[in-house]
């Protein structure tokens, strides 16, 4: 795991997050282009898109739609469909 990163979100060279975040690829992009300081923003925000949008993850979709906001809010690409 990297020590520091070019954050995607705020374009600042800062700690990386200890650990991935997400499961998956989008955790390593997580891991590979966020910092620490602007994953806290996000899990502030995360929260309130939960609520907002009253998402169940008992439901096969709710995963995915927190998936693009994630991406929306660091501005990562969505994943390669293979």
């Amino acid at each position: 795991m990297p020590t520091s990163v070019t954050c995607s979100r705020c374009a600042q060279s800062k700690p990386a997050l200890a650990r991935a975040p997400y499961p998956g690829a989008l955790g390593r992009q997580l891991t590979e282009s966020v910092c620490a300081e602007c994953w806290d923003e996000w899990s502030k925000r995360e929260v309130m898109v939960i609520n907002e949008l009253r998402l169940n993850f008992m439901e096969p979709g709710a995963m995915d739609i927190l998936a693009q906001y994630i991406r929306d809010f660091f501005f990562l690409p969505a994943p390669d469909p293979k």
